[in-house]
């Protein structure tokens, strides 16, 4: 399984502001969960910290660590979001601000399946299966192309790493709001610890270099497909 997610959660003409995405829960050997966030910052900040506080409570309907399955780890969040959702968002729609927040879940339980799941705002969650081999959150519509046409289900996790590393590129390359750095994780099914995880800054070389190849790429596809059709001047 890979999970990226950027850094920036505001831009503007002069203010960048910068806040880890992506949030990891494990006990080795038993259980391992990552959680990357979109939206309203005080929302999913909230959210964490709910999710921290439920943490060895040993009540399955509300800590990470004595949920019985992926299922139930998926109710959690949907629970605390609910919940943040409460105390908040009357107040932040009062003052016109931004309420919504969205997360992807992915992780597995000891003797559970590998399981990845996006949440909603309103706390309702829906799993990747079938025809569904990614989820994305935030916003989309620059890197979705991209993903839609590389990712398959036989795709090797490096070349998915490197998919959602292009993907990110071409949406920092057409929306100020997503930004460095990467956070990169790559988890593989049963290990039930640490993945192997990686931050790229701006000036990363291999970041660099995708986007100078990927550029690059689209140029001389661009000149290269297509006959000409005769009714160009």
């Amino acid at each position: 399984m890979v999970l990226a997610s950027d850094s920036r959660t505001n831009a503007g003409i002069d203010r960048v502001s910068t806040f880890r995405k992506m949030f990891t829960f494990e006990r080795p050997g038993e259980r391992f969960f990552t959680l990357l966030t979109a939206g309203n910052l005080s929302l999913t900040q909230g959210v964490i910290s709910l999710i921290g506080e439920w943490l060895e409570t040993d009540d399955p309907e509300k800590d990470l660590y004595a949920a019985t399955s992926m299922f139930n780890a998926a109710r959690i969040i949907g629970r605390a979001l609910r919940e943040v959702h409460k105390v908040d968002s009357g107040y932040l729609q009062q003052h016109d601000i931004d309420f919504s927040a969205s997360f992807v879940l992915g992780g597995q339980v000891r003797g559970g399946k590998l399981r990845l799941f996006q949440i909603y705002d309103a706390g309702n969650f829906i799993e990747a299966m079938g025809d569904t081999i990614y989820f994305q959150i935030g916003e989309v519509k620059y890197g979705k192309p991209i993903l839609d046409r590389v990712l398959r289900r036989e795709t090797s996790l490096k070349d998915a790493a490197k998919c959602a590393l292009i993907s990110f590129d071409s949406t920092m390359r057409s929306n100020v709001s997503v930004g460095p750095p990467i956070d990169l994780m790559i988890y593989r099914r049963d290990t039930l610890n640490r993945a192997f995880t990686i931050r790229l800054e701006e000036d990363n070389p291999y970041l660099q270099e995708l986007r100078e190849g990927w550029g690059t790429a689209l140029l001389n596809a661009f000149h290269t497909v297509g006959h000409d059709p005769g009714w160009v001047l």
